[in-house]
């Protein structure tokens, strides 16, 4: 679902990858026009997988259509100097809410001092990888950040990759918010901005903002890898009597007391305070003793099917989650399904009718569009020049004659 918050507002996206697509994405899920740049043939990421099958293997990315819902698409030959120039022309394009550029594409004719010297009050995002613009993603970056050493058993000499692009998704995220504050502020004082945001950056500020550097600089300690466990509180998964798996959380008082009452183990929790001289009141000290807690806590999973423990611990209102495969989840988990109002139904060209989400955000007492499917590459070449150029058809058609921009029909993956 879109939301009409920056309605009116123009961005004009030449980007690849996860987190500039995921920015414009979230810019027209608010309601802003997203204007997306591709060359003819798509670029780097168009055919990422996983793809549709098709003869020649050149199916439909649904990597890309999922990024991409929303926006529309252009597609000039960005190699060619007359290519360039309408990007350009696009990205500085009169109007008040105009002028705005996201990209992961740092090349000197997308620089923002070209840019601003067509249009002053231009507001510029580029991505980056690392903050003095040499190169990373976010696999290089969260290397350095310390997690794979500690996530799920891992150390230094076998670290754990999470499959998550964590940091992909929190610049993403943040870059949408600084175009939006930056457009804020530009109606306010009449002044662009140049806005710089890079993946380690994000990584390292996030360390910061959650205590990780601290505690490695001042507390001079490292966080322990401790598999399953959570970190700080109590929290681990079990196994059912059918083979099942479910998380269990207690980090508030409150959480803590529903698990040991869902669980029946207020006894053994008192004599293993008293074993131990611990407060289990503590969150710290629960943590403290995970181990022990969690060897009262298995026998009960232990005999009991996965449908059962889910039931008390509900009952007794306790902080739960079942472990579940993205193909059961759709099959059984009602939040991910279209009874949740954030998901929808797209009939996306080249890959056809499926579930597809809108915001996340949920906005009471206001009206609210489908978010359009993932259009074919140059979809909207001729509406765009001709809308917001000012281009006539014969024009355009010259365009197209000179293979400078191209329409739907040179998608290769349809």
């Amino acid at each position: 679902m879109t939301y009409p918050f920056l309605q009116g507002l123009r961005v004009i996206e030449s980007s690849a990858f996860i987190a500039a697509p995921l920015a414009g994405l979230t810019l027209a899920q608010s309601g802003a026009d997203v204007i997306r740049v591709d060359i003819p043939g798509g670029g780097i990421d168009y055919a990422r997988m996983p793809r549709m099958p098709h003869p020649d293997r050149k199916g439909r990315s649904l990597y890309w259509t999922a990024l991409n819902k929303g926006k529309r698409s252009i597609a000039v030959d960005l190699r060619r100097p007359e290519g360039r120039e309408l990007i350009q022309a696009l990205a500085t394009a009169s109007g008040a809410q105009a002028g705005v550029l996201l990209t992961n594409i740092g090349t000197p004719w997308l620089a923002h001092d070209v840019l601003a010297a067509r249009r002053a009050d231009l507001i510029s995002c580029t991505i980056q990888g690392n903050g003095d613009g040499s190169t990373a993603v976010d696999y290089t970056v969260n290397c350095a950040t310390g997690y794979p050493l500690v996530t799920g058993g891992g150390s230094a000499q076998q670290p754990v990759n999470h499959v998550l692009p964590a940091w992909d998704i929190a610049c993403a995220y943040q870059a949408a918010f600084a175009l939006a504050a930056a457009v804020f502020h530009r109606q306010v004082s009449g002044q662009g901005a140049e806005l710089k945001l890079a993946l380690s950056d994000v990584a390292f500020s996030t360390l910061s903002n959650l205590g990780v550097l601290a505690e490695a600089e001042v507390l001079r300690q490292e966080r322990p890898s401790i598999g399953n466990h959570l970190y700080g509180a109590f929290g681990r998964d079990f196994s059912t009597r059918d083979g099942h798996r479910l998380m269990v959380v207690a980090i508030s008082a409150g959480q803590w007391k529903n698990l040991v009452r869902a669980c029946d183990i207020g006894s053994a929790v008192q004599a293993l305070a008293q074993r131990t001289g611990m407060d289990l009141n503590d969150e710290a000290q629960r943590f403290e003793a995970r181990v022990h807690i969690a060897a009262l806590l298995e026998p009960w999973f232990a005999v009991r099917t996965r449908e059962q423990a889910e039931s008390e611990l509900t009952a007794h209102r306790a902080t739960w989650g079942r472990y579940a495969s993205v193909r059961d989840a759709l099959a059984t988990d009602a939040r991910l399904s279209l009874q949740n109002p954030i998901f929808e139904k797209h009939k996306t060209p080249g890959i056809g009718e499926h579930m597809a989400a809108g915001s996340a955000i949920r906005v009471s007492a206001m009206s609210r569009a489908e978010t359009a499917p993932a259009p074919l590459l140059g979809t909207h070449t001729d509406q765009v020049l001709q809308e917001i150029l000012g281009l006539d058809s014969a024009a355009v058609g010259r365009l197209h004659d000179a293979g400078v921009v191209a329409g739907p029909e040179c998608d290769p993956s349809v």
